[in-house]
């Protein structure tokens, strides 16, 4: 299976975080299952000419192409030209270049939540019109319009992410050069849900404190993030905390809370990505499926039974009362 990968409005920071890979690093993971890149710009030898011929060979069929990835956000403007980004030496655009080889590839794939929904590029004013591939923001319809599908019959996958998991992309590309990846293996969103049917509070380390309303009231704190410090990782697709990033890490593991950078429209929450909007004292952002009701009655009993160890370390920044020891007595 081939890959094309073209880079376009964005930061490069999922191609880095591909790069972290670890046991095994992508290049031998994918090598290993017979995939292999047509060009990445930033991995491949190729330049110039060189790459033109390879896009115009693919865009004319004479190369045939598995995957079509892309990574960062499509740019929309001047007027719907496209031509506020032009793919270098080309003399087209890179939104003209996406919906030519879309056309041609089995699979399309958006890597990142930039590609995906547009992302961090199309916040603020977004004077330059950037948008995701099939989406923008939350509604349908992007780069390349709603009712697209590639040659495989599928929607774009969407392997949203800020940036993503060098896993989501890897074990993507994996299962659709098995042919293991249908519609029913998307969510409405069009991201695989193999990560997206997973929560970032599922195997969060906070999730003690979390339990019995324990809240931490700066970020060097260890206690719960969700009540002051913004954090969603209980309305946040993700397996972030079950997977870890190269085997270990998380935002919330790190002490910073969920930004739920897996969504369309996270870039603009309306409030500081630290700080938890409330009304009545009650957090705005609930967990899924959670009446406010609820909520309020499990926190009251929560916090009048929380342990004396749980409170004092929920606002420090490291263990101050370990567990007590069983002594055997009753």
């Amino acid at each position: 299976m081939n890959v094309l990968w073209l880079q376009s409005a964005g930061c490069g920071g999922c191609t880095m975080s591909l790069l972290c890979a670890e046991g095994p690093n992508a290049f031998d993971l994918l090598s290993g299952a017979g995939i292999e890149f047509l060009w990445h710009p930033a991995l491949s030898e190729q330049t110039g000419g060189e790459v033109l011929r390879l896009l115009q060979a693919v865009e004319s069929g004479e190369i045939a192409l598995d995957v079509l990835a892309v990574e960062g956000s499509i740019l929309t403007g001047p007027r719907g030209t496209g031509r506020f980004h032009m793919l270098s030496g080309t003399g087209r655009s890179m939104l003209d270049w996406v919906r030519a080889l879309a056309e041609r590839a089995q699979h399309v794939v958006a890597v990142g939540t930039c590609a995906t929904y547009g992302g961090v590029t199309s916040a603020g004013g977004n004077p330059a019109s950037a948008i995701g591939v099939q989406y923008d923001g939350r509604q349908p319809g992007g780069a390349l319009p709603a009712d697209f599908r590639s040659r495989s019959g599928l929607p774009v996958i969407n392997v949203a992410g800020c940036p993503t998991h060098p896993d989501w992309v890897t074990e993507t590309l994996l299962l659709l050069a098995a042919g293991d990846l249908d519609a029913a293996a998307l969510d409405s969103l069009g991201r695989p849900r193999f990560y997206a049917d997973n929560l970032v509070h599922h195997a969060c380390p906070k999730n003690e404190f979390y339990e019995y309303k324990a809240s931490a009231t700066k970020l060097s704190e260890m206690g719960c993030m969700m009540e002051h410090l913004g954090c969603v990782g209980t309305q946040a697709v993700g397996d972030c905390n079950i997977r870890g990033w190269n085997g270990d890490g998380a935002c919330t593991r790190a002490g910073y809370p969920c930004i739920n950078c897996t969504a369309p429209e996270f870039e603009e929450p309306r409030h500081t990505f630290t700080e938890t909007p409330k009304f009545a004292g009650i957090p705005v952002g609930l967990p899924s499926d959670m009446p406010k009701a609820w909520f309020m009655a499990l926190a009251s009993l929560s916090k009048a039974a929380t342990p004396r160890r749980i409170a004092r370390n929920a606002v420090s920044d490291r263990i101050e009362v370990a567990p007590n020891q069983k002594t055997g007595k009753t």
